[in-house]
């Protein structure tokens, strides 16, 4: 054997000994639900036969959007399916069978905060499923004065408690834990 050949060999034992010395709390499953519209979101209602009733507009701070001949229309908290049957029933009146679609274009609420010891912290978006080793990287990964083995994960929840959630960033590269999937609004913290 050469000897860089038994230095990763070396390194590797290193690591699978001093993973299993520290406990990662168990993750939460990762979401699966149906995508909900949040403030600063875009919206596409689409009229069908008729352009001038269809439109692209954003999600306004107070959580509405305002539609040709409709007006304000509540769309924060709801699902495009939702938004899509109360746009639709609005519309009966002025369209005879209106055929509506709702989609989001742009979806610009959901963030998660990584805070503390990295690199460059701050908002990030949540685009699909993100773990949270790919957030630390995302955030510039953790500096030299971090402590992987302590990170938290901060959820708050639909009652208004928080849940925290301890990892141990190098137990999840080393493939000992499970990491978290982040949801919107999710605050990692690394110290």
């Amino acid at each position: 054997m050469n000897n860089s050949v038994r230095l990763a060999l070396a390194m590797f034992g290193t690591v699978m000994a001093s993973g299993c010395a520290h406990e990662t709390t168990p993750p939460p499953a990762m979401p699966q639900a149906e995508y909900v519209i949040g403030r600063e979101d875009v919206i596409a209602v689409e009229v069908w036969k008729d352009p001038t009733l269809s439109a692209k507009v954003p999600v306004r701070p107070d959580g509405k959007i305002s539609l040709p001949m409709i007006g304000d229309v509540v769309a924060e908290g709801r699902t495009a399916n939702d938004l899509k049957g109360e746009i639709t029933e609005k519309l009966k009146g002025m369209v005879e069978q209106p055929v509506v679609g709702v989609m989001v274009s742009e979806i610009n609420h959901a963030r998660f905060y990584v805070l503390g010891e990295v690199a460059h912290p701050g908002a990030f978006p949540v685009r699909g499923e993100v773990s949270i080793i790919q957030a630390l990287a995302m955030a510039g990964g953790p500096t030299e004065w971090a402590n992987p083995r302590s990170v938290v994960v901060i959820r708050a929840g639909k009652d208004g408690k928080e849940t925290r959630f301890k990892v141990d960033a190098r137990d999840v590269l080393a493939g000992h834990a499970k990491p978290i999937g982040l949801i919107a609004g999710d605050t990692i913290y690394v110290p």
